[in-house]
């Protein structure tokens, strides 16, 4: 217990020493032992590494899960290191509320069919949503933590102990100058100049000199005389030693700056290779990145399909969007002529169309017109939900034309000897 408090005394020492330096510096009232060019570009690019790296994590925590309280009882449980427990989705919360209100307003129902296909696309929805949490959390957010909580760390501490060393090594500088300051002094100066390092005897010898002289009844004058020159004597032999003192202390105090200075080069050393490790590091979160990437493109992709797929199931049902006021696209025949792009696919409802078997009849007993056929090239892949339409590739070109009385936002497409229905907003119009 004894030793113990005797490191945390000595320890409180060293931190308060080491302190008051540290100021003096910050006011340009002590040297400071600077690093080199390279080893301050390699601080300043981890010091902006560990900030970029920690707004990209809360913000993407964020993105992952925007309510704050959820956030909270997660890290709670990470930090516990308990597994945090399954909770349903926003969109699966609204799928469930979907089919309740369809069996309560009557399954059969147009509104309650309807209902229930939308949850039933809401529920895939939350799941495809639950999937991409989970990869862009073990493929992103995971390894920034590690990074932070691991590689950050270890780079902070060597940097806090070279801190130290740069410490040291400063005053021990500091104290060989004052060593060699005073060494020079005592070099040159007097040696009947008293100062603080002169000891008793001398004091004493002096002061009995001055009551002999002052006091010549005191002693006969032969012995004051003896007495003086034996006080000179002992002054002429104290000079010699007082100098090989200083100069055993600036032979100490060299000795401990090569020792600080070769502990401030090993750690040094040891940091800039860490410093250096985060190009590695960068490298990893560029892989993560691309993972990253990858899971959100898979999630929209599904979603835009599970979309997709409702669309053309509410596109099906008889009456579904009767009464809409929203502008038909205008023929075919008064398109501009320019390049017509669209930006998201939108299939067209069924409504006003005919029957899949009258369509079907339709469609093999019409003729291109003479006039008003048109090349397209097709945006995106469609399959076709019945024989009167016509499946979609991707990128391929396609004879476009319309009929009389057709509804305005489909076309008859033709590939070979294969005829059908195509939706235009998969396709684009070349003049």
């Amino acid at each position: 217990m004894d030793f113990n408090m005797k490191k945390l005394a000595s320890d409180a020492g060293i931190f308060f020493t080491r302190a008051v330096q540290f100021t003096e510096e910050k006011f340009g009232q002590a040297e400071k032992t600077e690093l080199d060019a390279h080893f301050e570009n390699l601080l300043a690019r981890a010091d902006s590494t560990k900030n970029w790296t920690e707004r990209i994590l809360r913000q993407t925590e964020v993105l992952l899960q925007p309510n704050p309280s959820a956030r909270v009882e997660e890290f709670l449980y990470e930090k516990l290191d308990r597994k945090v427990p399954s909770r349903v989705t926003n969109g699966e919360l609204l799928a469930q509320y979907m089919a309740e209100a369809a069996s309560e307003l009557g399954p059969n129902t147009p509104y309650g069919k309807t209902l229930m296909k939308v949850s039933e696309a809401e529920k895939r929805l939350g799941a495809a949503e639950r999937d991409f949490i989970h990869t862009a959390s073990l493929s992103f957010l995971t390894p920034l933590r590690n990074f932070l909580e691991g590689d950050w760390k270890t780079i902070s501490k060597e940097r806090r102990l070279l801190q130290n060393r740069r410490l040291d090594l400063d005053a021990c500088k500091a104290r060989l100058k004052k060593a060699k300051a005073a060494e020079a002094k005592a070099t040159v100066s007097a040696p009947t100049v008293p100062d603080f390092q002169e000891t008793r005897p001398r004091n004493y010898i002096l002061s009995a000199s001055a009551s002999a002289v002052s006091n010549p009844s005191i002693m006969p004058c032969p012995t004051l005389a003896s007495l003086a020159h034996s006080s000179c004597h002992w002054l002429c032999q104290l000079r010699p030693g007082r100098q090989q003192l200083w100069n055993d202390e600036v032979d100490k105090a060299e000795q401990e700056l090569r020792a600080a200075q070769t502990e401030f080069d090993r750690q040094a050393e040891v940091t800039r290779l860490l410093l250096e490790g985060i190009s590695s590091a960068h490298v990893n979160h560029l892989r993560c990145l691309h993972e990253f990437v990858k899971s959100q493109t898979t999630y929209y992709a599904q979603c835009y399909r599970h979309m997709l797929d409702l669309q053309k199931q509410l596109g099906r049902f008889p009456g579904t969007f009767v009464g809409t006021t929203e502008p038909a696209s205008p023929p075919l025949s008064s398109t501009s002529p320019t390049t017509t792009a669209a930006t998201m696919p939108v299939v067209p409802t069924g409504a006003g169309l005919a029957p899949p078997e009258e369509a079907a009849l339709c469609l093999e007993e019409v003729a291109p017109p003479a006039s008003g056929t048109r090349k397209a090239r097709v945006l995106y892949d469609y399959e076709a939900a019945d024989s009167s339409e016509l499946a979609l590739l991707a990128d391929e070109l396609i004879t476009v034309y319309s009929l009389p009385g057709m509804d305005p936002d489909w076309l008859i497409g033709e590939r070979g000897n294969k005829k059908g229905k195509v939706p235009v907003t998969y396709l684009e119009l070349l003049s």
